[in-house]
């Protein structure tokens, strides 16, 4: 995360959250039963090889998909048809377009967003969502520290690079510090029982503090499971889809030696029932 200064831009409108409780009411009485395991693994992985060979997405998307790997992280979520997924921090909204794809017109997706993003990535999210492209995504702009949702709304919440943020602080741009207990207690009361946390981040060294957040854009695993786990989350399962052993932990993500190849870990979370 290295946004720049506030935006001049067109931006859609951000979504409220009466509009979100009206559409957690539209969706909630015919789709997904409540007693469907939010990680289901009745979708064919075709289906997530589909999503991501669509002819309609962006050349430089594309480029990133060889060291991304989307169809095999979004089936280890269990993303499928008809959820309600929260895209947290969605920056360009690379993962949004991805998930309205896969979870189709019968599903929606909330992509999240502020100030510092919109400034840094802000012409291609907009790019990517303008004469209503994606129909079932709307867009949620909320700064740090003041995110509302509403209570057991969404099948799925994904983080995807942007747990470390927590620990990143620049004033200068408009990035406050996250409250990280407030902010995890916001998205459990947000998601309905037996919903999935997914996390997708960059590896920090073992025993690292907090602070490599902040600093390299990194952040040990270890600090992410203790902390889900803190604020009521089971940790289900871990992926090594996206290890690259080879990766520098002391250089800075954007560092162009590593940048786009770092070592990155995949896990997945669940609410309780």
């Amino acid at each position: 995360m290295s946004p720049g200064s506030d935006p001049r831009m067109r931006t859609r409108t951000p979504i409220s959250l009466t509009f979100l409780l009206a559409l957690s009411a539209l969706y909630g009485g015919c789709q997904r039963d409540p007693a469907v395991d939010a990680a289901s693994t009745s979708v064919a992985p075709a289906h997530y090889t589909e999503a991501v060979a669509r002819s309609t997405r962006a050349a430089d998307d594309r480029e990133q998909d060889a060291g991304r790997k989307p169809a095999e992280v979004l089936e280890f979520f269990g993303i499928s048809p008809g959820m309600r997924v929260l895209d947290l921090y969605a920056g360009g909204g690379y993962y949004t377009e991805l998930l309205s794809y896969v979870v189709g017109p019968s599903g929606s997706v909330v992509a999240h967003t502020n100030s510092p993003y919109l400034s840094f990535v802000g012409e291609r999210f907009n790019a990517r969502l303008e004469h209503n492209r994606l129909p079932n995504v709307e867009v949620l702009i909320a700064e740090n520290n003041e995110l509302e949702l509403p209570a057991e709304t969404f099948d799925a919440v994904l983080m995807i690079l942007c747990y470390h943020d927590i620990y990143y602080s620049n004033p200068a741009n408009g990035w406050a510090k996250i409250d990280g207990p407030r902010l995890l207690a916001e998205l459990y009361g947000a998601m309905k029982p037996g919903a999935v946390l997914g996390i997708v981040d960059h590896h920090a060294e073992t025993g690292a503090p907090r602070e490599t957040g902040g600093t390299v854009h990194r952040i040990d695993p270890g600090i992410v499971i203790a902390e889900l786990e803190a604020a009521g989350f089971a940790v289900e399962e871990k992926s090594n889809i996206l290890r690259n052993m080879d990766d520098d932990y002391g250089k800075n993500v954007f560092d162009p030696a590593v940048r786009g190849k770092t070592d990155r870990f995949v896990l997945r979370f669940r609410k309780p029932r």
